[in-house]
Formats: C-alpha cells, sequence, structure tokens
C-alpha cells in the first residue's frame, strides 16, 4: 500500500521546495514505512522510517540522529517536521510534511498491521542473510 502526501523542503537559506511524498507500507516489514520524494522529475533518495516513530512524531518531538520528527503548526495546518541527515554530522534537510496524510497513512497501515501486533522472524532474516 502506499499513498502519495505532499510536502516541502526547506533549504538552508530558508527558501521552500514543493515536494512529493511516496509513503510505502508492506506487512513483510511492519515496523517499517518508506518515504521516497520527488520534486518535479527529480527523484530523491528513499528513506525508511520506524512506524511507531513516525507515528508518535506527530505528538511530540522524537528521534535523534539521522531522522527526527516532531509536530508543527502553520498557518497552513498542521505537519510533522522531518529532519533527515546522511550521516553523523552530515548535512541534514527538514521536510515539511502533511500531518493529516500521514495520519490518514498510517490509520490504513494499522488495518493491515495493528500497532502491537508486529513479528519478526529473526531465524528467517538470518538464514536469508548468511545464504548470501
Amino acid at each position: 500500500m502506499s499513498a502519495l502526501i505532499a510536502a516541502r523542503l526547506n533549504d538552508a537559506d530558508g527558501d521552500e521546495v514543493p515536494l512529493l511524498g511516496r509513503f510505502s507500507y508492506d506487512s513483510a516489514d511492519p515496523y517499517a514505512v518508506r518515504a521516497q520524494f520527488f520534486a518535479g522529475q527529480t527523484v530523491l533518495p528513499y528513506w525508511y522510517f520506524d512506524r511507531q516513530m513516525l507515528a508518535e512524531g506527530l505528538q511530540r518531538p522524537v528521534g535523534e540522529g539521522d531522522v527526527t520528527f516532531r509536530p508543527q503548526r502553520t498557518a497552513g495546518g498542521e505537519e510533522i517536521r522531518v529532519g533527515l541527515r546522511d550521516s553523523a554530522g552530515g548535512q541534514g534537510v527538514v521536510l515539511l510534511v502533511n500531518a493529516r496524510a500521514v495520519r490518514c497513512f498510517l490509520e490504513e497501515t494499522y488495518a493491515v498491521t495493528a500497532p502491537g501486533s508486529e513479528t519478526f522472524d529473526a531465524d528467517g532474516f538470518l538464514e536469508d542473510l548468511l545464504a548470501r
């Protein structure tokens, strides 16, 4: 399942670049939400977000390091501020994403895999890893 969600990139000069984000969820990886952003015809690198952390970021600041989330109110309504950094001490960017659309997307993921019912097959993961 996936959803297209409007976002804006805040650059270092304070300018905003409109983006479109494709948020995807696969019950085979129940803890993760994949997000890929597009600026016109340009496809930006994708990120994997922890689903629970994303949900908590709608209510309060969470995360440290490479990915952070926090709620933010603007004249346009509620947004979630997503801080992304490519490596420790590396350059970072800030995305502002429509909070209502993220909430709706998360509700759809909960219909597939309810919060707290996620499972992880560690034995299968290790078997696949060692087979490579």
